[in-house]
């Protein structure tokens, strides 16, 4: 008996990390040391700070892979997964300098995980991040056949002097809106439950053939798996760019699970809440889709998908115009959705 009988096959998986190499090395910054492969991967201090502080955030990508497994889609899932940490360290003002994975499956499948590894160095040029190393693990017996679990490390920097943590923000300051691509990666177990419950509910019809074939009139002749699989807009170049040009930024939130009255207050200094008016946007039709299928409360809705807007910058009052044209022009759809107010924390104006 030997390992490739157990299950885990040695040579194909040198053979994986053989053919991902070239992706991987394209998302090299100068201050990679070394080359893909090693123990561990070494990245040289950017110069020009004064007091550097690092900054690190780390996340999956949850039950959406359930849908990337049903039609066999998996390079939309590495943006994901690369998005929803390099996100999160933004709202620290801090510049995401590298990223690491986990990628972990029953049977090691080269060409599945290779898309997954391509998303992953998309996502990470995106973010101007280097993509510094890994982990593939093949556990047999542990998941299901041609499913894997994911995990991204993200580590970033920032000026001491320039650390957003909520110190920053003021009473009457604006919130600006950046929209989301969709339902980003957050909120997709009740999705599911709709997908399962509602569409075909006195049927066994296998969750593929929903995602393929089921184009809801409202969203425009797109499949359900198409626009549910969209991957999360990684925010970090424009917003970096902004602060550059001295755009004055107070605080940031990135909107993921628990949606905007979560998260929204995290970005706060003490004693302050904020009121939103979400008349100020358009929600996405993929929103009301859910909504209307599940038969979800506009409570629960707001409490569980970010509905629109997947980050939300704070600036002073008389930047709002400057700050909403910056984006704009940058690709992103930007609003100003309400202001900071006096209070103990809490977000009003949605929905109860």
């Amino acid at each position: 008996m030997d390992y490739q009988q157990a299950g885990v096959d040695v040579k194909l998986g040198r053979s994986f990390v053989d053919g991902i190499r070239q992706m991987v090395e394209s998302t090299f910054r100068p201050e990679v040391m070394g080359r893909l492969g090693g123990f561990s991967g070494c990245f040289g201090l950017p110069t020009g700070y004064q007091e550097p502080v690092l900054v690190s955030g780390t996340d999956g990508v949850g039950t959406k892979l359930k849908l990337a497994f049903a039609m066999d889609c998996h390079h939309t899932v590495g943006i994901d997964l690369v998005a929803m940490c390099v996100n999160d360290v933004l709202t620290s003002g801090a510049e995401p300098l590298f990223f690491l994975d986990y990628l972990a499956t029953g049977k090691l499948t080269p060409s599945q995980l290779t898309q997954v590894v391509s998303g992953i160095a998309q996502g990470c040029r995106l973010a101007g991040c280097a993509l510094l190393g890994g982990e593939t693990a093949e556990m047999p017996g542990f998941y299901h056949s041609n499913e894997y679990d994911m995990a991204g490390f993200c580590v970033g920097m920032v000026e001491r002097s320039q650390l957003l943590d909520g110190s920053r923000v003021l009473v009457d300051d604006v919130a600006i809106a950046l929209a989301s691509s969709g339902v980003h990666s957050n909120g997709f177990s009740l999705v599911r439950k709709v997908l399962a419950d509602c569409i075909f509910p006195e049927q066994s019809v296998p969750l593929s053939v929903i995602l393929n074939e089921h184009h809801p009139d409202s969203l425009g002749g797109a499949s359900l798996g198409e626009v549910l699989l969209t991957p999360t807009q990684i925010y970090v170049q424009p917003v970096l760019a902004a602060l550059g040009r001295g755009l004055e930024i107070h605080g940031m939130a990135h909107i993921t699970g628990g949606g905007l009255p979560e998260n929204l207050p995290r970005c706060l200094g003490v004693h302050q809440s904020i009121v939103i008016d979400p008349a100020r946007w358009s929600v996405p039709p993929i929103f009301q889709w859910i909504e209307d299928t599940g038969t979800i409360s506009k409570v629960e809705m707001y409490h569980t998908f970010n509905m629109g807007v997947g980050f939300v910058i704070i600036v002073p009052a008389n930047q709002q115009l400057q700050a909403v044209k910056w984006f704009q022009n940058h690709g992103i759809l930007a609003f100003e959705i309400g202001k900071v107010i006096a209070g103990c924390g809490e977000l009003v104006g949605l929905p109860s």
